[in-house]
């Protein structure tokens, strides 16, 4: 019956592991990291040309690559297409 348990408890831990590891990755889905883009906490309106100008100049050019690497997918592309338009445009 220990064994069984044990088993069964192993395998358990190994999927909430395997599916939190397989959660997004993205520059754009990290809520840190886009908030200040957004007027909104659930990030649908986009601010101001200039605001989202701001915002992008006070970002590392390391987390600019980053987003405009995303942006280059077209899955990610495809669910953030307004943001990566002004993105491309202010640094690709």
């Amino acid at each position: 019956m220990n064994i069984k348990m044990f088993a069964l408890s192993a395998l358990a831990l190994a999927m909430m592991s395997g599916s939190a590891m397989a959660g997004s990755t993205s520059a754009l889905d990290d809520p840190a990291k886009m908030s200040p883009f957004f007027t909104d906490a659930g990030m649908k309106t986009m601010r101001s040309e200039a605001d989202f100008k701001a915002a992008w100049m006070a970002m590392k050019p390391d987390e600019r690559t980053a987003v405009l690497k995303d942006c280059g997918d077209t899955t990610l592309n495809k669910a953030h297409a307004d943001f990566c338009a002004m993105a491309k445009k202010m640094g690709g």
